[in-house]
């Protein structure tokens, strides 16, 4: 029995081992080089029983070498299920010699006496930088871009460009707001975000963590660009608005002369050092334009949008739930819209409609659906009507105001019975413990014994009624008095954040905390920095833009602050920006990092708050 069961086994596995798969033949290249590079173009074909490969003439470039054939091949066994790969690639090395877009067509190979056609490729081929095209050195290629040797970084070296969409919009018209970076240096990291807006509501674009470069000629020379930061911004108000320039903290991988002894070069990090450089992104001016004259019933859509309804149910008893689902479809600011009015008759009990958001963010806004339930219960028998629900919205494509209705709805009414099948429902929509069920809203008259005053006995003219009249007036004497210092201490903007300097420290270390726990290093990172560089801005109050180390020793010396805590609050803030580029125990540096700064921050809080005393 066994010697037939590992029979059927080994059959089972060669099958599937040599079960055939579709044939592809796949084309790769990359998509954007420098006029003069060399690059690889590949063919590869899952398949090794193949003949006939024709490649396409590849027009803007010159052949240096090809094609080059190997094979590969693989099997594995995973959870008893055996899977192989066998494929042939075929190698060329091109260069280019002409700027412009080339396609190269599909090159085609035969397998068993089908012919198999790859995908076409698009190359787009840049001019060589300037300096390059005069000393006629174009075969530097790509890794030429990344190889800066040590010296000053310049502006042109590596810059961050914020760019918009659109410059000139309505109120609540999306605008995507880009910072691309472009570097020729070997950009390692980088730090920056958007500062809060005034009279704009911003979202973030959610982008990849795993940045990729792309090549880009501008102004002359080529750079590697990354998509650093977008946003969303719906603007809330019409004039000119300005997105101010935002300044990025950048760490550049610099290479610098190696020594010849092999222990000292490697102890040297192989011949580079990380240089810090500030960068600033310049600011972006939009105009707003005002929206024409609102019509009744606007709901604050701006965009495009469709719309459609939906009934439970057209005929009921009465003191059953009837919904009515409307659902708004389209691209624009739709956390904004507010929910159209569905006018019910003015017996139906009404409840407050439940919305569900449902979109994404794009380029052109919040894109998706908005879905709103609305919930009434007749109360009488007969037959009613639910006129059309209106959606009025601002077109962004032909900038008037657009107009959206559902149909009417008639419902029949039926006399209930009152059973209270529709609890459920309802307890969906409401938290309300129960449904008034009309006919038990008029009382009898109270029948039984009463309790009875003796005359001459009363409440009025005792000293108990006075104190009512009183203790009120003293409270309201108090509060105000309490409330107009209360209101004082707040109009000192400077002084409210001063108090509240180590309540925010404390919150951001928190948070800094669970970060460590979860072992995230640059969100655990940025929070401590932030925490640090935000004490001692809200106390010493002075923007965060403004503060450097040189006038962080000079105000806080002014206030008195030993020169050893000065030393010592400078010392965590270093430590913490260079611990994360470190090598070691990366937890062990985290925790010391930590402690530091949770210890600085409360010996400068009780340091501060004694010179205060």
């Amino acid at each position: 029995m066994r010697k037939y069961i590992f029979l059927i086994l080994m059959i089972s596995a060669s099958l599937q081992m040599f079960a055939k798969e579709e044939v592809t033949l796949r084309a790769s290249a990359p998509e954007v080089v420098v006029n003069g590079d060399q690059f690889r173009l590949t063919y590869t074909v899952n398949s090794q029983d193949v003949k006939d490969f024709l490649a396409p003439q590849a027009k803007g470039f010159d052949v240096l070498m090809g094609p080059s054939r190997s094979q590969q091949s693989s099997t594995q066994i995973i959870n008893g299920k055996v899977s192989s790969s066998r494929s042939i690639t075929y190698t060329y090395i091109l260069m280019a010699v002409s700027e412009g877009t080339f396609n190269i067509p599909s090159a085609s190979i035969e397998v068993d006496g089908e012919k198999i056609f790859s995908n076409p490729l698009t190359i787009k081929v840049l001019p060589k930088d300037k300096e390059d095209a005069n000393s006629n050195q174009g075969n530097s290629g790509i890794s030429s871009r990344n190889q800066k040797s040590s010296g000053r970084i310049t502006d042109n070296d590596l810059f961050v460009l914020a760019t918009a969409s659109k410059t000139k919009v309505h109120e609540q018209e999306a605008i995507l707001v880009t910072y691309k970076a472009y570097t020729t240096v070997d950009l390692r990291q980088l730090l920056g975000k958007m500062p809060d807006q005034q009279g704009f509501y911003v979202q973030e674009v959610e982008l990849p963590t795993q940045k990729t470069f792309k090549l880009e000629h501008y102004k002359g020379r080529n750079y590697n660009t990354v998509v650093y930061r977008q946003y969303v911004l719906f603007p809330q108000k019409a004039g000119r608005l300005e997105i101010p320039a935002v300044t990025f903290d950048a760490v550049v991988a610099q290479r610098v002369a190696v020594s010849d002894d092999p222990f000292e070069a490697f102890f040297n990090g192989g011949g580079y050092v990380e240089v810090n450089k500030k960068i600033v992104a310049p600011k972006v001016v939009i105009n707003v334009e005002p929206l024409p004259s609102k019509p009744e019933g606007y709901s604050g859509g701006v965009g495009t949008f469709t719309m459609k309804s939906d009934i439970s149910t057209t005929e009921l008893k009465a003191n059953e739930a009837v919904t009515i689902k409307l659902t708004i479809s389209g691209t624009g600011n739709m956390k904004l819209v507010s929910a159209p009015e569905v006018k019910f008759p003015h017996d139906f009990e009404i409840y407050d409609p439940k919305i569900d958001d449902n979109y994404q963010l794009t380029a052109d806004g919040l894109s998706g659906t908005k879905t709103i339930e609305y919930l009434a219960i007749p109360r009488h028998a007969g037959n009613f009507t639910i006129p059309p629900i209106e959606f009025k919205y601002f077109d962004i494509k032909s900038e008037t105001y657009k107009t959206l209705n559902t149909d009417a709805y008639t419902l029949k009414v039926n006399k209930g019975d009152g059973s209270s099948a529709n609890q459920q429902v309802i307890a969906d929509f409401t938290n309300k413990e129960s449904v008034k069920v009309l006919g038990t809203d008029i009382l009898f008259i109270k029948t039984g014994d009463s309790a009875l005053m003796q005359k001459g006995k009363y409440f009025f003219g005792t000293a108990a009624y006075y104190l009512w009249y009183i203790i009120p007036f003293v409270l309201f004497i108090v509060f105000v008095v309490i409330y107009r210092k209360q209101a004082v201490e707040n109009a000192n903007v400077a002084r409210v954040k001063t108090k509240k300097a180590n309540k925010v420290a404390t919150k951001r270390m928190k948070l800094a905390g669970k970060l460590l726990s979860e072992n995230k290093v640059n969100e655990f990172y940025d929070e401590v920095l932030k925490a640090l560089w935000g004490y001692i801005s809200d106390k010493l109050n002075i923007p965060v833009s403004k503060l450097s180390r040189d006038n962080i020793e000079a105000e806080l010396a002014g206030h008195g602050v030993s020169e050893e805590l000065i030393k010592e609050f400078i010392g965590a803030l270093s430590e913490c920006e260079f611990a994360r580029y470190a090598p070691g125990n990366q937890n062990e540096a985290m925790d010391k990092v930590y402690s530091a700064s949770v210890d600085v921050i409360s010996k400068m809080e009780n340091s501060i708050k004694t010179l205060k005393h």
